[in-house]
């Protein structure tokens, strides 16, 4: 007991590190992605810690089995390094043994993940979905301040105002774009007006209503321009695009729907989601042979290996969904496949050495 102890404590403390680094990698490259999306108009930023919080149990669900299997790599192949594991042999402990005590704290990881891809994130994902769908739904200047220039239509004009009134309302406006029927494509369209407003006709299409001001449209440099006083100046603006970021409908359903649904797409999602945790349990197995190492070659060794077999795994298990969503596998067969083929190579690895050592033996014999 105190050695399982010793290994689930070491285990567990280098799955943690690895998820807390992998975490704060994928956590800090979206939230680089929604600020920059933000910054550009196409999202309000006061939603953008509520849009992180809603996807993190989608984040923890991928990244927990990968730390896991890393985890029990690192601390395994420095206990083979460091002798340590060679002394725990010598006083019995087997392989199988070994494996045993490390499906244990596996399976609490594996019912963390459990909870994570059954129930935390398909939530999650339907809460961004909900933040995301309100955020296609508003209009291209909503989110937009006063004393800051806002880019237009993908970066393709700018405007600025002033001052923004209660009521929305902008104060001395100015907008810049290059004009769309320009041949040449630099001519510079340029607008000043003391107010605007957005507005939204019945086919749903944003409009930036300008009023008393002037439009000048010209070559920037050139004394060539047309100068036009206004009463009232229509801009459209162009509609965000309302399928970036949307989510498949089957990942925001909730898994008694999935049990529930005959649809093809549906159980592949099911299946997808129980296959999660154990990916966790198979790959936990396999970790224990791929540990082995010794000074020279260092704990370290395995690693890439390692990885590579892990995304071998994740990527016959997203082919297989695609083929059970598509009707060309059976879902009796699906994703169970994967796993028996991977458990198979679990067994394998586990029981390479007795098998050779067998071999051997029975050559001996027979050469005798």
């Amino acid at each position: 007991m105190l050695i399982f102890r010793y290994l689930a404590r070491d285990f567990l403390a280098s799955a943690f590190a690895v998820s807390a680094v992998l975490l704060m990698i994928v956590m800090s490259g979206r939230f680089v992605k929604y600020l920059a999306e933000a910054a550009a108009g196409d999202m309000d930023a006061g939603i953008l810690f509520s849009l992180i919080g809603a996807r993190l149990p989608g984040f923890l669900e991928l990244i927990i089995p990968l730390a896991c299997f890393l985890g029990i790599l690192l601390a395994y192949g420095r206990l083979y390094v460091q002798n340590e594991m060679t002394v725990m042999i010598a006083c019995g402990m087997s392989e199988n043994r070994l494996a045993a005590y490390t499906l244990a704290p596996a399976l609490i990881v594996a019912l963390l993940v459990s909870y994570l891809s059954l129930y935390a994130t398909p939530n999650g994902t339907r809460a961004a979905g909900i933040l995301i769908s309100d955020q296609n739904a508003r209009g291209n200047l909503d989110g937009m301040a006063a004393n800051h220039f806002y880019p237009l239509q993908k970066g393709k004009g700018v405007t600025y105002a002033e001052k923004i009134n209660e009521d929305g309302v902008m104060l001395d406006v100015f907008l810049a774009e290059h004009h769309p029927d320009a041949e040449d494509g630099k001519q510079l369209v340029l607008i000043v007006s003391e107010t605007g407003e957005q507005k939204s006709d019945d086919d749903g299409v944003d409009y930036l209503v300008l009023r008393d001001g002037y439009r000048i449209q010209g070559m920037p440099g050139q004394a060539d321009y047309q100068m036009t006083r206004f009463e009232e100046y229509g801009q459209s603006m162009q509609k965000q695009d309302s399928s970036r970021r949307v989510r498949k409908k089957t990942d925001t359903l909730s898994t008694s729907e999935l049990m529930a649904s005959k649809e093809l797409p549906h159980i592949a999602a099911l299946q997808w989601r129980f296959s999660v945790p154990i990916l966790v349990l198979v790959m936990s197995l396999i970790a224990v042979p791929l540990s082995k190492t010794n000074q020279r070659q260092g704990s370290f060794s395995k690693i890439i290996p390692a990885v590579l077999l892990y995304m071998v795994y994740l990527v016959m298990l997203n082919s297989a969904r695609g083929a059970v969503e598509e009707g060309a596998l059976l879902p009796a067969v699906g994703l169970w496949v994967v796993h028996a083929l991977f458990v198979l190579i679990a067994l394998f690895l586990l029981f390479f050495q007795s098998i050779k050592l067998k071999i051997k033996q029975r050559n001996i014999l027979v050469a005798k």
